[in-house]
């Protein structure tokens, strides 16, 4: 049994494109999964499955429209890479990088090792993007996420792939829940 991380693109955000967690609960286990665990209202779950990531990206993104009514990319890593990708943070330590602002953007696979040159000619004053462990790290800055022109299409593309982001505080409480599911 493997436990999954599993992240869903651009639901809860607004008013369209709903998808209350314990539906997504729910959804989980009608598919297979097995302890699925959520953590706030933008798509983050924790499940343990004897399949593939791929097989679980799959079969969710599959689900999605006849239970919620659209499709949403979904994004799925192993638990136990979890740590190593937050240990590649190309920001870490740095005083000037507020937690709030700093963004992981993970896509079905490793993403383009251009992409944040890629996004450089768009980025604002004291945005940063490096790529690191196959994801896009962003520090949006003093201005925030949205006043940026780094748009999620412009991400997908210099990507490769639809990407979706997480914050920094949201990618630690997600590795808390791993660490309370199954130890360091």
């Amino acid at each position: 049994m493997t436990t999954f991380v599993i992240l869903l693109r651009g639901i809860n955000v607004g008013a369209t494109r709903k998808a209350p967690m314990a539906d997504l609960r729910e959804l989980c286990v009608e598919l297979g999964l097995e302890r699925p665990q959520t953590y706030i209202q933008s798509g983050n779950a924790l499940v343990d499955a004897t399949t593939s990531a791929d097989d679980v990206r799959r079969s969710l993104e599959a689900a999605m429209p006849e239970r919620f009514g659209f499709f949403a990319d979904v994004v799925v890593r192993r638990a136990d890479e979890w740590r190593p990708l937050m240990a590649a943070n190309p920001f870490d330590g740095e005083a000037d990088t507020s937690a709030k602002m700093l963004h992981v953007c993970l896509a079905h696979g490793p993403v383009d090792k251009e992409a944040a040159a890629l996004l450089a000619p768009r980025a604002a004053a004291g945005e940063r993007m490096r790529v690191a462990a196959g994801c896009l790290w962003i520090d949006y800055g003093a201005s925030g996420v949205g006043r940026s022109k780094l748009t999620p299409a412009a991400i997908d593309k210099a990507c490769g792939a639809p990407a979706t982001g997480r914050n920094w505080n949201s990618v630690g409480k997600i590795a808390d829940m791993i660490n309370a599911r199954v130890g360091n």
